[in-house]
């Protein structure tokens, strides 16, 4: 499990930069599909930077930190990191669609992949505490 959220982490990277190259870029915006979906518009607005850093630098951040936590089987950290990037990611999409009115494609790539690795965070978290729940309990001997 703990690759499968690493690998997914690391695809997070990639979209991460790629929207990353979108802030910076003059040009126009690769995904710029039509008036709903155009990944400048959301790129360059107000809403795409936190204290001046911009919002994919930090998608970079958070995915290289989860891949990190899951190569080192921190499963319980994993999962509430995932859980806090799963909610900004919720919040950015709310300003998509309701500040906005634009959708960037690199950002529902985004929110796609923190919401499964959220989901499989939560899974592996799950599994371990039963496992350990189930090694705790006494062996009962049969007379």
């Amino acid at each position: 499990m703990r690759y499968l959220i690493a690998i997914l982490a690391l695809a997070g990277v990639i979209v991460s930069g790629l929207t990353l190259r979108v802030h910076y870029s003059t040009e126009t915006a690769p995904c710029a599909i039509n008036e709903h979906w155009d990944c400048g518009i959301v790129n360059h607005s107000s809403f795409a930077e936190v204290a001046h850093i911009p919002v994919a630098a930090v998608g970079i951040l958070g995915y290289l930190m989860l891949a990190t936590l899951s190569i080192f089987r921190w499963r319980f950290l994993l999962f509430l990191t995932a859980l806090v990037g799963l909610g900004f990611a919720l919040r950015l999409t709310m300003i998509e669609e309701y500040a906005l009115g634009t959708w960037c494609l690199y950002c529902v790539i985004s929110q796609i992949i923190i919401a499964f690795i959220t989901l499989a965070s939560l899974g592996w978290f799950t599994m371990e505490y039963a496992a350990l729940r189930r090694a705790r309990r006494p062996i009962k001997l049969r007379p």
